[in-house]
């Protein structure tokens, strides 16, 4: 057991937070990081002599505490945290534990990456890629032969994935497309350099080889999307909308992360590969709190291309477990990312050298009005009633590359969670081969944009009134006509247990309003029904790549819209610990093999959901916001309505024509 008193550490109040607890007060399980605690990780990686000059930190997180122990809820807590700890010499890597309370080591795992795959890509090793390339003959060679300067040409430094490349096991990989930039503001996806891509050994700092297909003429239309060319006047049309809330707003934030609005309660945290996560999300019914989940967070995201030309057949980026969408966290703006009466949270994170990194302001929350709650004008009572809804909405966007992406987790009223993910950005560019090329959209003269996914796998962990959990599939079921429906107006709906993890690799099926109820066995409403929460898919598309692909083995989450898995805490990603240079069949595809009960067990829930982009001509040169996510609403959780003491929107009950 962890002694409170034996932390030398504890959890600072994050910048612009000022309702976080004091510096001396204990970390409680799920405070955010804080800055010195980083520091102490690396201290004591140093003692330990695992953290010398050449190394550098691809991953430092939280280690989600255990559950249904002393510590899990209280503020005696041993705060661990998860570091992968890179050798830029070329040393092998580490999987490591440390306690920053008992200021040791908890366990030391050195990896064979020819194994288990490549630690995530580390931001300094993007520049690596450009430098070795400016520096390669065969690279001049091809770029003096289609009559560019190399002191212009960037390079996106991308994923290498797995392929036909066995000289590339065990070693790390990155892949190169280069793109014009004429001068410093100038958008270089405009302007591709295609039938050409570089392999960088960005360990050895070599390049493994340059494959040249042959010059294409590069696009010259520009898109800088600032420049008054393309704008043309400014629209002045816009009146000023303003979002005031005299008396501040409704929610509460206690010790820096713990969230009390309307009846909702939950802890917020960040992690640098999640993200955002949300831990303890309960629902006050009944004067005590009912927990609906123990923790959701998007656990993975990858981004398919579907453009089979040798150039491009290889780009599929795993933007959360290979570039780590935490770390790249923007510091949100009032009155541009976020109106109205905001209230920040400054998450810290590591750099690559071990030093706390706060992002100013990178978690943005606050309430917003979200149209009718509940509308009706009785005819008979002659009540005419209305209530208006309203949703806490927790946020916050990262860039990662050419994209930019929202993650909005929305709690309303009535107890419904919702998730929505928005994407932005510029898209990815390549040269158009000619009319009706069937792999990309022709974006601007000359100028390509191939068909790409994103896709999205987020783990809910659920916990009704803290109990097991079951999952039935429900869909709407068409009764023939017959003795028992004479005129053939009669359908119904069908619920089927998944019982095993083998039954709960499941598609989506809008056809019938496939949904899943996630119940508690254990618990009943007065009705005399297990309490339930029903995920609601949005029912589009997952992951379009052949079975036989890479991208498929290596992505297999992907592939399904929901899985279900016995909760482990090891189990922590959907494809697993290490996807960057993974050959696949890790994470979901390894654990489900066991075929594990999962009827009446602590369960993990995973649901794929996102975009199929056909990129449109309106999407460049920025692409205005696309959104995809899921909703989770209560199914018998409550006993009736649990909005029916909302008030009416105005003193009185009256509302002004």
């Amino acid at each position: 057991m962890s002694s409170c008193h034996s932390a030398e550490i504890s959890a600072a109040p994050s910048a612009g937070d000022h309702s976080a607890a004091g510096a001396s007060e204990p970390a409680s399980a799920y405070a955010l990081a804080a800055p010195e605690e980083v520091t102490a990780v690396r201290e004591i990686l140093e003692a330990a002599g695992l953290f010398s000059g050449t190394a550098r930190i691809a991953y430092l997180g939280l280690v989600d505490p255990p559950r249904n122990t002393a510590d899990s809820d209280s503020g005696c807590a041993d705060r661990r945290f998860r570091v992968f700890l890179l050798d830029t010499a070329g040393g092998k890597p580490h999987d490591v534990v440390v306690s920053a309370t008992r200021r040791t080591i908890e366990s030391d795992t050195v990896l064979d990456t020819a194994v288990t795959g490549e630690l995530p890509v580390l931001e300094e090793e993007f520049e690596v890629v450009e430098q070795i390339l400016a520096a390669d003959p065969q690279w001049l060679a091809a770029l003096d032969k289609r009559g560019l300067d190399v002191a212009q040409v960037r390079v996106a430094p991308l994923s290498a994935g797995v392929f036909e490349y066995p000289e590339e096991k065990g070693r790390r990989i990155l892949r190169g497309l280069a793109f014009l930039q004429t001068h410093a503001e100038d958008s270089a996806w405009a302007h591709p350099i295609d039938g050409l891509v570089g392999y960088v050994d960005v360990t050895a700092r070599t390049v493994d080889r340059v494959l040249d297909f042959g010059a294409v003429p590069v696009p010259e239309e520009h898109g800088n999307y600032t420049d008054p060319e393309l704008t043309g006047p400014l629209r002045t049309t816009q009146k000023p909308i303003s979002i005031t809330q005299p008396e501040g707003p409704s929610f509460t934030v206690a010790g820096g992360n713990h969230v009390e609005w309307e009846k909702w309660h939950l802890d917020v945290g960040f992690d640098v590969r999640e993200g955002l996560v949300l831990y303890n999300i309960g629902f006050e019914d009944g004067g005590r709190v009912r927990r609906i989940l123990n923790r959701a967070a998007i656990a993975e995201m990858v981004v398919p291309y579907g453009d089979p030309a040798p150039t491009r057949s290889w780009q599929n980026y795993f933007d959360t477990g290979e570039y780590l969408v935490g770390q790249f966290a923007n510091s949100l703006e009032l009155g541009c990312d976020c109106l109205g009466e905001i209230h920040y949270i400054s998450p810290t994170v590591s750099d690559a050298r071990g030093n706390p990194r706060t992002i100013r302001d990178g978690i943005c929350m606050h309430e917003e009005d979200a149209s009718i709650l509940a509308k009706h004008s009785d005819l008979w009572s002659g009540i005419n009633y209305t209530r208006r809804n309203r949703r806490l909405v927790i946020s916050f966007f990262t860039t990662v590359g050419n994209y930019d992406y929202g993650f909005y987790w929305y709690l309303y009223l009535d107890g419904t969670i919702e998730f929505e993910a928005k994407a932005t950005g510029v898209v990815f560019t390549s040269a158009y081969p000619g009319k009706d090329y069937p792999y990309a959209s022709e974006m601007a003269p000359g100028l390509g944009a191939p068909f790409h996914q994103h896709l999205f796998g987020a783990r809910l962990d659920f916990a009704l009134d803290g109990g097991p959990g079951r999952v039935e599939e429900e869909d709407a079921v068409r009764v023939p006509a017959g003795p028992e429906n004479p005129r053939g107006n009669a359908f119904t709906r069908r619920r089927t247990v998944l019982a095993r993890e083998s039954e709960a690799a499941r598609d989506a099926a809008p056809a019938v309003a496939r949904t899943w109820v996630v119940t508690n066995p254990e618990k009943t409403n007065r009705l005399g029904e297990p309490v339930g929460y029903k995920l609601h898919p949005q029912g589009q598309p997952t992951l379009l790549a052949d079975e036989d692909s890479s991208i498929y083995r290596r992505a297999t989450f992907a592939s399904k819209a929901l899985w279900v898995t016995r909760r482990d805490e090891a189990q922590r990603y959907p494809t697993g610990d290490f996807v960057n240079q993974h050959a696949g069949g890790g994470g979901i595809p390894e654990w489900i093999a066991a075929d594990r009960d999962i009827d009446g067990q602590d369960l993990s829930v995973w649901h794929t959901f996102g975009l199929t982009h056909f990129p449109r001509v309106e999407d460049w040169p920025i692409m205005p916001v696309d959104t995809t996510g899921f909703k989770l609403r209560p199914e018998g959780f409550f006993d009736r309505s649990p909005v029916l003491d909302v008030p009416a929107p105005e003193s009185g009950g009256q509302c002004h024509r």
